[in-house]
């Protein structure tokens, strides 16, 4: 790591805070914070949708799985892009047909305020804790460099300093300067990927191709004999990563809230599917590099580089293989992928604090001025609030992308079954709603401290937990649902509500 490689980082950092406030107009009111006036191009979307949902755990996560294991992490991918069709043509019309600002205001419709806040506050707190993994994800390669160059920050420190910077662009630019520096950074390093597996093949030529095949590294399908635990079995990958596409693209606001910044339902249905295509490619391009730095490195474990967390390895191979200033510019990369990443959670916390929780606990409706000031302050305050549990999950131990998929999954099941238990049940009330919803979290919240703090047993594989958390949703809610009768086939939100008990 060379001196040349600090200034491009820095430079490139200041470049793209400078971008995204240069992009984001001027913010006159909360469509415009937090839905970007309704005027951004599917393209962007779908590269923005892309951006948030992996950027840096992708890039330091993925590479690792099939430098350990193999290629059939591309099984979820598959899932995904079946979860993403069901989303564009089942929950985005009712989105849209509403011109609602968030995923939970449906919720508030159909069973009324309590509903809707008591989603808007679930996913506060359960985005809290998964991008406070994702500002860990940022301070990885950040701590790599540094401790390359002598100096040693504390994963803590650079936490601060991350969370501290992000907070910047996303307070003044809104969503829309979210979205464009999303685009930027996802081209910069699925390009940077790509340059590590060209970097690698003229070095050490593609013979490690063929001897991962041999390693039986390159298995893509895989069929085990359980797949309730078996993380990496096709059925567990391909129904789970549905349903789990269908939970944080059709009931998590961070993903939500940039298909409502479409143009229109169509141009909203053409960004999600397409987003689903991208994923599966950067998927397969990721896992390339872990098998490439598997030939590079000789199969040799991360522990025995002198790394103290697996997810290190491609930052480390960043800083010693490429050219000075590449590899500045790639590592730059990964850290505003990141950065671009938080701000956009940053962007749906506020708008969800604003519109979910606030708005709803308010006797006076909110006037655009009052919410945008509200909505400042919010994300100031979550993006605080980041540090602490980007501390919390600091154990060297497992895969941070796993870790992170697995948190927001302990949520996702119960937004998604809560959604659809209202679509299709009419008989269910907010009290149904609010207790089976209560219920599918804890269960799920009980398998992952089990797998993780507990027993250290995988008893139900992470893809299952959206999936488990609709069903318990739909078996509660409808018990309860039958002490009543069924409600008309349009109903608000006061009806629903009065008629909860």
């Amino acid at each position: 790591m060379q001196t040349i490689d600090l200034l491009v980082i820095a430079a490139y950092l200041i470049a793209t805070a400078w971008l995204g406030l240069k992009l984001s107009g001027r913010q006159t009111g909360l469509k415009d914070y937090f839905l970007g006036g309704r005027n951004l191009p599917w393209w962007a979307v779908c590269l923005s949708v892309v951006a948030t949902e992996t950027s840096a755990l992708t890039v330091i996560g993925i590479p690792v799985m099939s430098y350990l294991g193999d290629l059939s992490y591309l099984q979820l991918g598959l899932g995904y892009i079946l979860g993403r069709v069901i989303v564009a043509f089942f929950m985005l019309p009712r989105y849209y047909d509403g011109e609602m600002v968030t995923a939970y205001a449906y919720l508030g419709k159909r069973f009324g305020r309590s509903t809707q806040t008591t989603a808007g506050i679930t996913f506060l707190f359960t985005r809290l804790l998964a991008d406070g993994i994702r500002v860990l994800a940022a301070a990885i390669p950040l701590k790599v460099i540094l401790d390359g160059l002598g100096v040693e920050l504390s994963y803590f420190t650079i936490t601060v300093i991350l969370s501290v910077v992000t907070i910047l662009y996303t307070f003044i630019g809104g969503i829309t300067a979210v979205v464009w520096v999303d685009v930027v950074q996802m081209l910069l390093y699925v390009a940077g990927g790509i340059i590590a597996i060209i970097v690698v093949a003229g070095t050490t030529g593609i013979g490690w191709l063929g001897e991962a095949a041999e390693a039986g590294k390159t298995q893509i399908f895989v069929f085990a004999d359980n797949p309730l635990s078996g993380e990496n079995s096709f059925l567990a990958s391909l129904l789970g990563g549905a349903v789990f596409a269908m939970a944080s693209h059709g009931s998590d606001q961070l993903v939500v809230q940039r298909l409502l910044a479409c143009r229109s339902k169509v141009e909203a249905q053409k960004a999600i599917i397409a987003s689903g295509v991208v994923v599966l490619v950067q998927f397969a391009i990721f896992l390339v590099v872990g098998l490439a730095l598997w030939g590079y490195y000789q199969g040799m474990a991360p522990s025995d580089l002198g790394l103290t967390r697996d997810d290190e390895i491609f930052p480390l191979f960043i800083i010693e293989a490429l050219p000075a200033g590449l590899s500045g510019l790639l590592l730059a990369g990964i850290l505003a992928a990141a950065m671009s990443t938080l701000s956009s959670s940053l962007s749906a916390l506020s708008s969800s604090t604003v519109t979910d929780v606030v708005g709803r606990l308010r006797r006076a409706p909110m006037t655009d001025e009052q919410g945008l000031r509200v909505g400042r302050w919010a994300t100031i305050g979550w993006g605080l609030a980041f540090i602490a549990p980007a501390t919390i999950f600091r154990s060297d131990e497992g895969n941070i992308v796993v870790l992170a998929l697995g948190v927001a999954g302990i949520t996702y099941g119960g937004l998604l079954g809560a959604f659809v238990f209202g679509i299709v049940n009419r008989r269910a009330r907010s009290a149904d709603a609010n207790i089976a919803f209560v219920v599918a979290v804890a269960v799920n919240a009980f398998f992952f401290a089990m797998e993780n703090y507990v027993v250290g047993e995988v008893w139900v594989a992470w893809q299952w937990y959206p999936l488990l958390g609709v069903l318990v949703t739909f078996a509660i809610g409808g018990l309860l649902s039958l002490r009543h009768p069924a409600q008309p086939a349009t109903t608000g939100a006061g009806p629903a509500e009065h008629r909860s008990s």
